[in-house]
């Protein structure tokens, strides 16, 4: 890390500590003896979604928030749960250092999760994603719930 003073390469980290999702590191110049702050993040694979209509696009965590906030209106789902369960999904790809994926793959682990945290945003959530057109494709997910 070269100092930002004088540009020397070599500096020394005084203090190391947490902070939000990265690490705050102090630092110190061997040379001039000045201190400074850098902070250290994981830098994460950019994600592509091959979507249905066969373009690609980066995987958007807004889009899928945004998504899901649809499926649990007005339902007894905190947010802390959701931002878990997008969390653990983002996790998932960039642990595996994977940087392709589907729609399809993304909607299906949506719908494992919202499956252990409310039936109803389940549903509600599977008849957007599925496309459903009619009555019997609700019978048909509500009759599985049941099983």
């Amino acid at each position: 890390m070269k100092c930002p003073f004088c540009n020397y390469a070599d500096t020394k980290v005084v203090d190391s500590r947490p902070s939000d999702e990265k690490k705050r590191r102090r630092r110190e110049c061997v040379k001039c003896g000045k201190r400074f702050t850098t902070y250290e993040v994981v830098e994460k694979p950019l994600l592509m979604v091959y979507k249905k209509d066969g373009s690609f696009e980066p995987f958007d965590r807004m889009k899928l928030l945004k998504g899901i906030q649809t499926a649990i209106k007005k339902r007894p789902v905190s947010v802390e749960s959701i931002m878990d369960l997008v969390d653990n999904i983002e996790n998932t790809y960039a642990n595996a250092m994977l940087t392709e994926t589907t729609t399809n793959e993304i909607g299906d682990k949506v719908l494992a999760g919202l499956k252990d945290l409310d039936l109803v945003a389940y549903v509600r959530f599977a008849s957007v994603y599925k496309d459903f057109n009619d009555v019997e494709s609700f019978v048909k997910i509500i009759s599985e719930l049941n099983a």
